[in-house]
């Protein structure tokens, strides 16, 4: 009797704690909505605290599986739910410090909801809130897919969240019916538009290639080469990612211009040095379950916890540059980000503002601020009034300037600092007039301003940003302004070496323009491409402008100026763009595509 009553009194003990760290982690978890998006140390020790406790609640739960499940009545779902948030956490700690490798602990963790199938009695709960988060965890598990280039499984993902999305409104017939058809229809419309060229094994069914330049993230086998010299000092550390532009497809506030160039400033995710890292499934509580292991939360260590190593010594777990991603943001929220990136700036570390957005045009006919007065980009399609309703967006009253917009003027401060910036708008060429009051280093990549008439049918606005596929993958834009849909995986690899070719043969010509002259001060190019150069990310952004220039330059559908794109300052023609060698290389890959007819005459061969 006294046995049984100590027993029942430790059931009591372990339901006890575990509503304790349930509890617990509920408040820590939505804390995290309170914390600043900006800035490196403000949140990392509230990270801290909430990973510890969901690390002790998600190994509590299975320990003490059994008594959990008859005296506190634990079902799947709430075991789905706790898997879900920490696979959250996972994605958001990705979010806030770029590192590629906490996107496949959130991909572990929600594949065990779906492989042990958490949610599976979701709908029979009578509960529509509880199918609500079933289908957030599914949009959510989309999204992580769709960064790790898991496309078989996104299309899986996808038919089961229509399914899903179908049984909710069938049983509940709720009120947000409309909006999850639309998530739907965003998701649908997001994947269709990013598989601008099909890549095709030999059975004819599309692939997803990520090693082989096309568009995946850097690894040492897309790392354009480089013949370092002492003047490339800077490395790319900061980084502020804005789509702006209507009418592009997006998904979960990122649009595709975004999606794309995420990726080209990330570093492919690699193996995880933890001992359990290439375990994704460990098995604890008896034969009935199957989890991720709770100690693998987070192998790289969080900072303010034990183990983690400060920006001075990271000792090569930090692959990645941290950066922020603003879709359609207020100018004042753009100010505030671009100014934490410049503030967190370490010594030698660079700057770099890319910006998708649709232009704001002036009205000016004769401007003499250029500055100010060419107009700039729209930020936001707000149309809330501000300083007390005296400027509204799309007027112009009393003189106003329109107040949702980032001027080159707005800039300027930014030059103290080593800044790389690269605009894709239709009212781009207006930021190539940026002084440098300060003397630091500073390029501008502008995008063409126009696209030829006959492209214009093709739903490029919806698609993304021609100039930024070039950035992604030169070889999938080369195929998309040639009216190639799909590609065999054989034929792909070895155009592929062409582009390859491309880029050795560019970064060649850059250090050799500059080996000699810049000991001189005669040099072809500027100084600001050579002290950029040494940085993996932004040689390879310079590399693909090239590509994208030569490319447009032979291209016979792109023959006005406002077709091609602008650099400022200006790269050397005839040593670089106009350069026989890189053009000869474009016109065998046309010919290897048997696309020769798109392009000027000029030398063939191999």
């Amino acid at each position: 009797m006294v046995k049984m009553a100590s027993t029942e009194e430790q059931d009591r003990k372990i339901v006890l704690e575990f509503c304790h760290l349930l509890e617990k982690s509920k408040q820590l978890f939505n804390g995290l909505r309170d914390l600043p998006q900006y800035g490196h140390r403000q949140w990392q020790a509230y990270f801290g605290r909430t990973f510890d406790v969901y690390t002790k609640l998600w190994k509590f739960q299975q320990q003490h599986r059994l008594v959990l499940d008859s005296k506190y009545g634990l079902k799947r779902w709430q075991i789905g739910e706790i898997a879900s948030k920490i696979g959250q956490l996972y994605y958001h700690y990705y979010l806030r410090t770029s590192e590629t490798n906490y996107l496949n602990e959130a991909y572990s963790f929600y594949a065990a909801i779906r492989g042990r199938a958490y949610y599976s009695r979701a709908i029979k709960e009578d509960r529509p809130d509880l199918m609500v988060k079933k289908l957030r965890y599914y949009a959510r598990f989309i999204v992580v897919c769709l960064l790790l280039k898991k496309m078989k499984l996104v299309r899986e993902l996808v038919i089961e969240l229509e399914r899903q999305i179908q049984e909710y409104t069938t049983t509940y017939e709720p009120e947000d019916q409309l909006e999850w058809s639309l998530v739907l229809d965003e998701i649908k419309g997001f994947i269709k538009a990013e598989a601008a060229v099909a890549v095709l094994h030999a059975d004819t069914n599309p692939i997803v290639l990520s090693h082989s330049g096309s568009g995946s993230r850097l690894s040492p086998l897309t790392t354009p080469p480089c013949e370092r010299t002492p003047h490339m000092t800077l490395s790319l550390q900061e980084i502020l990612i804005v789509g702006s532009a209507c009418e592009q497809a997006k998904f979960s506030e990122l649009t595709m211009d975004m999606f794309r160039m995420l990726q080209t400033l990330e570093r492919e995710p690699t193996e995880s040095m933890h001992p359990l890292a290439g375990h994704p499934m460990v098995t604890h509580g008896g034969p009935h379950d199957a989890s991720p292991a709770a100690s693998r939360m987070p192998p790289y260590g969080v900072p303010g916890s034990k183990g983690y190593v400060e920006n001075g010594d990271r000792r090569g777990m930090r692959d990645n540059p941290h950066k922020y991603l603003l879709y359609k943001p207020s100018l004042s929220q753009l100010m505030v980000f671009l100014s934490s990136g410049f503030k967190e700036l370490p010594p030698g570390g660079a700057l770099l503002l890319y910006m998708s957005a649709d232009g704001c045009f002036s009205t000016t006919k004769h401007p003499q601020d250029y500055g100010y007065e060419l107009g700039g980009l729209a930020t936001s399609v707000k149309r809330d009034a501000v300083d007390g309703g005296l400027a509204v967006r799309g007027k112009s009253s009393a003189g106003y300037k329109e107040p949702h917009c980032l001027y080159p003027g707005d800039l300027y401060p930014y030059t103290r600092r080593p800044l790389f910036i690269i605009i894709d708008s239709d009212n781009s060429f207006v930021f190539q007039h940026i002084p440098r009051y300060f003397g630091q280093p500073l390029v501008i990549l502008m995008s063409p301003q126009d696209v030829p008439a006959n492209f214009q049918g093709m739903n490029l606005q919806h698609h993304g940003s021609l100039f930024t596929l070039f950035l992604h993958s030169p070889m999938t834009a080369l195929c998309y302004i040639c009216n190639v849909g799909d590609v065999p995986i054989h034929h792909w690899e070895r155009c592929q070496n062409y582009v390859d070719r491309f880029v050795t043969e560019a970064s060649r010509l850059v250090t050799r323009c500059r080996m000699d002259e810049i000991e001189q001060g005669i040099g072809y190019i500027d100084s600001s491409y050579v002290q950029f150069f040494g940085d993996d990310f932004l040689r390879t952004l310079i590399l693909r402008f090239v590509f994208c220039d030569v490319t447009l330059r032979l291209h016979r559908g792109f023959r006005g100026r406002h077709q091609r794109p602008r650099c400022e300052p200006p790269l050397p023609s005839a040593e670089l763009l106009e350069h026989p060698s890189l053009a000869h290389i474009i016109l065998q890959l046309a010919s290897a595509l048997d696309v020769r007819g798109h392009f000027v005459e000029g030398p063939e061969g191999d």
